[in-house]
């Protein structure tokens, strides 16, 4: 029977802190008192070990933990913290690792508490601060609550486990070190008094064929039979993406080079059909109009053609940044404006600088949040007069497009502690329901950087934080971002930012990921490269100059992304947009590029070993066999390749690794070579990785 699994606030005691004094007594962080200067828990210094240690009233599986915080900025914040957990003080897990906002508002962070999909409860939970706003100040923690579940009906189980988990690793963890040492009468006797598998059968085979027998053909086999079977396929989802930039030079068509492609523009909008591989761009600012034309790319034929040149004559007017449009001040302020800008339906003024995210075409839903409300006297953008943060569904008349519209409807307004903003990012996951907002600015802050809204449901969970400051994407204006639902990630590429402590506005493209499932981000290129002089000529580098205000769509059946246009910031030329097109594709190791990669290391071993006992085979298989397999694009593999010969003139005891005997010799290289291979095959499948020795402290 399912257990409904409730985040209630859990029961703790202050059981322990730091060996420095306290300047507030411990007891204080169990009360919210906001007001108050010494309702808090501070440090005598900031210099280690300083921690908090907080003891449960019973075994409990901690989901979150809430810091309370003073009513004003204070030094004293922590900006960078960790939270560990575990069953006893001397044995914990990092939970989390993360900081505080120097600000007034309570922040809740998720912690890990599943292994394996499997909740694991704790006893104790440790906060260790690292460091303060005020670089030279002591920690201060406000408050603090704990919430998650007690019940022991549902905790047991999981204590159960945990326990039969840890006894499960500690013999993984003795076998994998007597069989990397050749203890075979010890492991053979564990793992038969245990029936504990070390490791998946498969890997087993493969051990028995090269660590055993040296059978270097059926290694081969197998790693080749893994490749096939999808086995790498985890390894290569966890590697870092390497960008690859192409401009993109559509061919020519009749008429003029001014006729035969979009000219230059910012703030346009672009969308793509991945079905045909046909983008769509309209409107945009040319630096000193409105445009109004319609443009579609096909990739297919490297051509763009014009739909339409002027828009307004057939069914839309000229605009930029728009869902409305974006009107210069002088036209503003005209007596016409009221009828333009009337709402119709119930749906949202006219704005700008918004996000609008579709949900899917059968469904014929939009969601649109944030912007700047256009009025007959000024445009608004402070707290008090801006649009409030809400989403408006429409129904798109898709199939008979000269229909009236289904009525708009508010959805829902979304919490207080959702700032409105403009330039942010908004995005629909088809798969998981929910909507993610990045970015954006404000007059005087930025808001919260990024959070997930869950359709129909609410908040999804609490504010997404990251781990450290300087491994996240800069928030800023007119960064855009795509989303890839297959494979759980989000895609960002900055536009405009503001330097903190300069107060100056910088122009810098960085492309980030984001790993949803994993909750972190990872930036996989940056460029600070300045525009040319000459900013007639069209760029021909190998990356995008730096940009703001221009477009990107994302191709997600073919992994390809597509940039036009921007703003290149230049002070010296306000006026200045660009007209290039580029393809960004984000590229892995490949299967095939793996399967090459392994062979190599086989037969690199392999010629190694031939070389102690048989040195003319063994030139001859470096010749013949262990050239095929190397990668002679790859300057370090390469020269590693040519300094082989060298193997030939050493004696054995020259390949005896540290800590073996003579007798252990080949078995010992081969055990090295085994635990590299295993490194590219699923968790699920492979030994622990931690060594047994390793424990063992002095």
């Amino acid at each position: 029977m399912a257990v409904v699994q409730e985040n209630r606030v859990l029961s703790f005691s202050v059981f322990k802190w730091s060996s420095y004094s306290s300047t507030y007594l411990p007891e204080n962080i169990l009360v919210d008192k906001p007001n108050d200067q010494s309702s808090r828990w501070s440090s005598e210094s900031n210099y280690p070990p300083q921690y908090l240690m907080l003891k449960m009233e019973r075994p409990a599986i901690v989901q979150s933990i809430t810091f309370g915080k003073y009513e004003k900025t204070h030094v004293c914040n922590l900006k960078k913290f960790k939270v560990f957990g575990g069953m006893s003080e001397e044995n914990m897990t990092e939970l989390l690792s993360s900081g505080l906002k120097n600000d007034y508002n309570k922040e809740t962070f998720t912690l890990k508490h599943k292994i394996d999909e499997q909740m694991f409860p704790c006893r104790f939970v440790k906060i260790v601060p690292l460091m303060s706003w005020g670089p030279s100040f002591n920690f201060s923690i406000w408050y603090i609550e704990l919430h998650g579940i007690e019940d022991p009906d549902v905790v047991q189980p999981c204590l159960n486990w945990y326990s039969k988990y840890r006894e499960q690793e500690a013999i993984r963890l003795c076998l994998k070190h007597f069989r990397q040492h050749n203890y075979t009468e010890a492991f053979e006797s564990l793992q038969k008094k245990t029936r504990i598998a070390l490791e998946h059968p498969m890997l087993t085979h493969l051990h028995d064929r090269l660590v055993l027998r040296g059978d270097f053909d059926a290694c081969e086999e197998l790693i080749d039979k893994a490749v096939k079977d999808g086995l790498f396929n985890q390894y290569i989802s966890q590697q870092e993406y390497k960008p690859r930039w192409s401009q993109i030079i559509p061919k020519s068509n009749k008429g003029t080079a001014d006729d035969n492609r979009p000219g230059m523009r910012g703030g346009h909008q672009m969308v793509i059909d991945v079905q045909t591989e046909t983008v769509y761009l309209f409107g945009g600012w040319d630096g000193t109009q409105d445009l109004a034309d319609f443009w579609a790319y096909s990739v297919q034929e490297n051509q763009w053609v014009c739909i339409s040149r002027d828009t307004e004559k057939e069914w839309s007017s000229a605009r930029s940044t728009h869902w409305g449009r974006y009107l210069d001040s002088s036209v503003r302020n005209s007596k016409s404006l009221k009828t333009r800008t009337r709402r119709r339906d119930g749906g949202p003024k006219l704005v700008f600088d918004h996000q609008v995210t579709i949900k899917t075409l059968e469904k014929h839903m939009i969601y649109t949040f944030g912007g700047r409300i256009l009025t007959c006297m000024a445009v608004w953008r402070d707290s008090r007069t801006i649009r409030a943060p809400v989403q408006w569904p429409l129904c798109l008349p898709l199939a008979r497009p000269k229909l009236e519209p289904a009525p708009r409807r508010l959805l829902q307004r979304w919490p207080e502690d959702v700032q409105s903003r403009i330039g942010h990012c908004m995005l629909f996951h088809t798969r998981n329901r929910c909507l993610y907002v990045f970015g954006g600015q404000r007059i005087k802050d930025l808001p919260d950087a990024f959070f997930s809204y869950e359709v129909g449901r609410g908040p999804c969970g609490d504010h997404l934080r990251w781990n450290k400051e300087d491994s996240v994407p800069m928030t800023g204006f007119t960064q855009r971002a795509t989303i890839d639902p297959e494979l759980n990630e989000i895609h960002v590429l900055s536009g405009l930012s503001k330097d903190k402590d300069k107060r100056e506005e910088n122009v810098r493209n960085s492309f980030w990921i984001y790993d949803i499932a994993r909750n972190n981000w990872s930036c996989v290129y940056k460029n600070d490269q300045a525009v040319k002089e000459n900013p007639s000529k069209v760029l021909q580098e190998e990356e995008p100059c730096p940009r703001f205000a221009h477009q990107l769509v994302y191709d997600e059946m073919h992994k390809v992304h597509y940039l036009f246009g921007g703003n290149p910031g230049k002070s010296c030329s306000p006026k200045m947009r660009l007209d290039d097109f580029w393809s960004l594709k984000l590229c892995r190791p490949s299967k095939e590029y793996l399967l090459r990669h392994c062979r190599y290391l086989i037969r690199k071993y392999r010629f190694e070993e031939k070389a102690q006992s048989e040195p003319l085979n063994a030139l001859k298989y470096l010749q013949n066999d262990l050239s095929l397999t190397v990668d002679h694009t790859d300057p370090d593999e390469t020269k590693e390749f040519q300094l082989l010969p060298s193997a030939l003139f050493k004696s054995s005891s020259d390949f005896i690794p540290l800590g073996f005997s003579d007798v252990d010799q080949t078995y010992a290289q081969r055990t090295q070579l085994f635990d590299t291979l295993v490194n590219f095959f699923p968790d699920c499948m492979t030994p622990p990785k931690g060594n047994l020795v390793d424990l063992i402290t002095l």
